[in-house]
């Protein structure tokens, strides 16, 4: 489904199609004819967009927008711009395209005797220099549109001035707050007329046909030969509001069939403004043999409209002709003249540069080609070093699962330790308590009245022994056998209704010791 509102303008006069292609079938939505004033002056004397403005100077921001809105409002224009904008209500503009239709003075005709050339950029320039050399009129190439007419002709279409269709959608665009709104094409309004009519007319080979359009200031004639163009008459100037005389037109007329080598008319085909039954029998009084006729749309879908506007349809031919034109060259029907300005197509660009722009292009293509590579790089080392952190980790869990393992085994050999010194401790001058043991014995055993009851040992060295001894004189010779012991007391006591002594004697054994014979 595709949207294509058509503008075309004559004068303060604004006449727009919106059309809907939908498969095989094209459909009017809506028309509409308004009045149009020029915009308020502060706005088109600082912002509005026109042709002679550069691309790169046409940036507005949505402040100007808001400011040539403002300016329009003051001036007027804001109830122009609300009864154009109406047409497309329900609508996103997102989804509808813009098409401005030219005719004279803005669109101007040449017919080249130049032979078709498959090379289009020389062809280009023969024509560009062949109108320069006949109308003095130096063209721009993007501003040049053409098609072949006949095996020795081509027909060119070139814009000069200002555009004011595409001024008006310009200012529609501001009026919604936009930037822009996109315009895939420009259509000269002759030749989509007569393209409508050869398109649809059921004439013969020999046939000669009059399209006539009468609009409110200018009239146009075009000639058609069967079902091709023939001839395109000058723009008159009369129209519905300043005619005074019908015989205007056949003098016209025929002054245009002189120039254009035409003996008859077969058929007269009328639209615009005057379709009027006093137009039609003036025409049939002046060309009795010719069919005289209201330009019919009968091969499109018009069911949207009201029966009011139905009736009056050939009021907008010419864009209807034109988006119907359009639409078949999409299809690839028909090969028409498209003209579509540099400055438009830069301006409808997202990103727009200027030619400094476009030699700082290849450093930024080089920049992020660099910066890509060194991101990528980067994030290879990225992904090494994750994988090396990942080993480590893994690594790391194994370790401590040793040192878990460990932790016991080193408990045990601290309790080891510990153990050992505990032995150490204890196994201090063993020899020489094991030495003295056997003393001490030994001489019990000789001396059967001699016995210890308890050791002691307050002090390292020291052995303090307690017993009983039933004879005095056996504790005297037991502590001569050690040449430092002292015998601290001896008691008399009864032991069993015997005398009995007991004894206290300090050993110390840290000190030299005589052997015991």
């Amino acid at each position: 489904m595709k949207y294509l509102l058509s503008v075309y303008t004559e004068g303060s006069n604004a006449k727009v199609a919106l059309l809907e292609k939908e498969k095989e079938s094209v459909k009017v939505l809506r028309v509409q004819s308004l009045s149009i004033s020029a915009p308020g002056r502060a706005g088109a004397d600082k912002f509005m967009l026109d042709l002679e403005t550069p691309a790169a100077e046409k940036d507005l921001s949505f402040d100007e927008l808001a400011n040539i809105a403002d300016s329009e409002s003051e001036s007027g224009n804001v109830s122009d711009m609300s009864q154009l904008n109406s047409i497309l209500s329900n609508i996103k503009l997102s989804q509808i395209q813009f098409m401005p239709v030219v005719s004279e003075p803005t669109a101007n005709y040449h017919f080249s005797e130049l032979p078709a050339d498959n090379n289009k950029k020389k062809l280009l320039q023969a024509i560009i220099s062949d109108i320069e050399n006949s109308k003095g009129v130096k063209v721009n190439p993007d501003m040049l549109g053409y098609t072949e007419f006949d095996e020795k002709t081509i027909l060119s279409v070139f814009l000069e001035g200002d555009i004011p269709a595409v001024t008006l959608i310009n200012r529609l665009a501001n009026f919604n707050k936009r930037r822009y709104l996109k315009i895939p094409a420009i259509k000269p309004a002759e030749l989509s007329l007569a393209y409508y009519v050869a398109k649809n007319g059921n004439f013969f080979p020999e046939d000669n046909t009059l399209i006539i359009y009468i609009g409110r200031e200018t009239s146009k004639l075009i000639f058609l030969e069967g079902n091709k163009l023939k001839h395109i008459g000058a723009t008159l100037d009369v129209g519905l509001t300043n005619l005074h005389t019908y015989d205007v037109y056949f003098s016209k007329i025929l002054l245009e069939m002189e120039n254009g080598g035409i003996t008859k008319l077969d058929n007269i085909i009328l639209c615009g403004e005057d379709r009027s039954e006093n137009l039609i029998l003036s025409f049939y009084g002046t060309f009795p043999e010719a069919n005289v006729s209201e330009m019919k749309f009968d091969d499109i879908d018009v069911s949207e409209l009201s029966e009011e506007i139905q009736k009056e349809l050939a009021l907008y031919s010419i864009p209807i002709s034109a988006g119907i034109e359009y639409f078949d060259e999409l299809e690839k029907k028909h090969a028409g003249i498209n003209i579509l300005p540099r400055y438009i197509q830069e301006n409808q660009k997202f990103l727009q540069f200027g030619w400094h722009s476009y030699a700082v292009m290849p450093l930024l293509f080089a920049a992020t080609f660099f910066f890509t590579f060194e991101s990528l790089s980067n994030l290879q080392k990225i992904n090494e070093f994750d994988l090396e952190i990942a080993r480590l980790n893994q690594k790391q869990m194994q370790n401590q699962a040793l040192i878990e393992e460990i932790t016991p085994l080193q408990n045990r050999i601290n309790n080891f330790d510990a153990t050992q010194s505990i032995l150490d401790s204890a196994t201090v001058n063993a020899g020489i308590w094991n030495e003295n043991l056997l003393t001490i014995s030994d001489f019990m055993e000789r001396r059967r009245n001699f016995w210890i009851s308890k050791f002691e040992n307050p002090n390292q060295g020291d052995i303090i022994i307690s017993g009983f001894s039933l004879s005095r004189n056996v504790l005297t010779e037991f502590a001569k056998s050690y040449l430092t012991a002292v015998i601290k007391n001896i008691n008399s006591e009864l032991i069993r209704e015997k005398s009995a002594f007991s004894f206290v004697i300090n050993l110390k054994l840290n000190e030299k010791q005589s052997s015991i014979e």
